[in-house]
């Protein structure tokens, strides 16, 4: 397993409604992430700046990057869309972010 972490920005008074579309998460969506190696997924919330900083944990051999072409994974981020930067394509806009210190 290794981690990774990642930057989202939300657009301004979407907080309440992005939580509560995450309460309400699909199953297939969780199913899928799962199916391509993905656990230990945290989203955090930064108030003054709307941004969302996630990180998680992926097996060696996810297929993460394969993802995007999935029917479910597109119409999750066309349902999110209209809430957080995305691109032409939905998918939300993301910053890699690099780490700079960890404890085990």
């Amino acid at each position: 397993m290794n981690q990774i972490g990642f930057r989202m920005q939300l657009n301004e008074g979407q907080t309440v409604e992005y939580r509560r579309r995450h309460d309400e998460i699909w199953p297939e969506l969780l199913v899928l992430l799962k199916k391509a190696g993905i656990s230990d997924y945290s989203i955090f919330f930064h108030e003054e700046t709307n941004s969302l900083f996630a990180v998680l944990r992926r097996a060696h051999d996810h297929t993460m990057d394969q993802l995007p072409l999935d029917p479910i994974m597109q119409r999750w981020w066309a349902y999110m869309a209209d809430i957080m930067a995305s691109d032409n394509n939905n998918e939300p806009i993301v910053e890699p972010l690099e780490r700079v210190f960890h404890m085990a």
